[in-house]
C-alpha cells in the first residue's frame, strides 16, 4: 500500500486555503498501479455476491465502473441534482460550509439487492452518509462502503454503518 500511497499527490490550499487536497489523478494516470489498486479492492469482494456497485459523483464513477467491470456487475450512479434524466429520489446533507444534494434514479436499485458503495475518498462522511440513506430508501442491502483513501483524522467512518467501511489507503 505504501507504494500506492506515495503516488497520490498533495495539493496545498485546494479547494480553499488550509486544506491539503489528496489528488488521486496521479494514481489514475499510472496504468500499472491503477490496475493494481482495482485488483486489490475487487479481491475483497469476489465472494461477497455483490449485485451492483453504487458510484458516487464524480471520482467514485471511475473507481466504481472499474470495480463493476472486474466483479461482472452493473453500476448505479449517484449524482448532483439535474444530472440524471429519469425519475430520481434526492437527499440533502450538510457540509462544513453549507449544504448539498445528491440524487439516484428511483429504479437504480431493487429491494434486497446487495450493493457496494464506492467513492474515492472518505473525509467527514457527509456525502457517503447521504448515499447510504438513498440506498436504504430503495431498500437495497449495503454490503460495504469502499474507498481508495480515508483521512483517518476526520473520523468519517463514524457516520457510516458500523463495521461496513473499507479503505485501501489511510492518511
Amino acid at each position: 500500500m505504501e507504494e500506492l500511497k506515495q503516488i497520490i499527490r498533495d495539493v496545498p490550499d485546494f479547494p480553499k486555503k488550509g486544506i491539503v487536497f489528496k489528488d488521486i489523478t496521479t494514481l489514475l494516470q499510472d496504468g500499472k498501479n491503477f490496475q493494481r489498486m482495482i485488483d486489490l479492492i475487487s479481491h475483497r469482494y469476489l465472494d461477497k455476491n455483490i449485485d451492483k456497485i453504487v458510484g458516487v459523483d464524480a471520482r467514485g464513477f471511475i473507481l466504481g465502473a472499474a470495480l463493476a467491470y472486474k466483479l461482472g456487475v452493473g453500476i448505479a450512479l449517484v449524482r448532483k441534482p439535474g444530472k440524471l434524466p429519469a425519475q430520481t429520489i434526492a437527499k440533502s446533507y450538510q457540509l462544513e460550509y453549507g449544504s448539498d444534494t445528491l440524487e439516484i434514479h428511483a429504479d437504480a436499485l431493487c429491494a434486497g439487492e446487495r450493493v457496494l458503495i464506492v467513492d474515492d475518498l472518505l473525509a467527514t462522511g457527509g456525502t457517503v452518509s447521504a448515499v447510504v440513506e438513498l440506498v436504504n430508501e430503495l431498500q437495497a442491502e449495503i454490503i460495504e462502503c469502499a474507498f481508495l483513501v480515508e483521512l483517518d483524522f476526520l473520523d468519517g467512518r463514524k457516520r457510516l454503518p458500523d463495521g461496513k467501511v473499507f479503505s485501501l489507503i489511510h492518511f
